[in-house]
């Protein structure tokens, strides 16, 4: 009776045992942890760098075949060919927005079809992509300057930043 006894005790962990266990678990998810956070990091570093690369690609592209860059001039003004609408969009960021998502004439002006005159683009074939690494919540606005110096603001978007007289383009973060 007293070795059944004995039997029945040592069938179960003891305390001990069970906060060993439980602090090598927590000693591995300390080293573990950290590198899903550095591998999530670089995941959103690599989707930025893509993106600023393709909307690079697509404006050198644009100023290429226009000698001015998106969003210097209006997207306005030409006569479309039939079946397709113009896309109107001042100076700025609508003009933006329509020359490098629509066909375009050598001034610059954008409509939604092409024909011998709206030969160019377009030169992105989506809406701009996100800023993945805007710190509030990320978007993809654009916002344009004319300055030829392009900086950070203190009222950043979170989006991009595009100076029409330089090119130069940056994620707005």
């Amino acid at each position: 009776m007293i070795s059944r006894l004995k039997m029945q005790s040592q069938r179960g962990f003891t305390l001990v045992e069970l906060l060993i266990v439980v602090i090598i678990l927590a000693i591995l998810a300390a080293i573990i942890i950290p590198q899903f956070t550095a591998a999530t990091d670089d995941a959103v570093q690599s989707a930025y760098d893509t993106n600023i690369a393709n909307i690079r690609s697509a404006i050198d592209l644009y100023r290429q075949q226009h000698q001015a860059y998106p969003g210097a001039v209006t997207s306005s003004g030409g006569s479309c060919p039939a079946g397709s609408a113009a896309v109107a969009g001042a100076v700025g960021e609508p003009a933006f927005i329509a020359q490098l998502r629509n066909y375009t004439n050598a001034a610059g002006q954008a409509c939604t079809g092409t024909d011998a005159t709206f030969r160019y683009g377009p030169y992105l074939k989506d809406d701009l992509p996100i800023n993945p690494l805007g710190d509030v919540t990320p978007n993809n606005t654009v916002t344009v300057v004319t300055t030829g110096t392009l900086g950070l603001t203190s009222g950043n978007t979170d989006g991009w930043r595009f100076d029409s007289v330089t090119g130069e383009f940056i994620g707005d973060e």
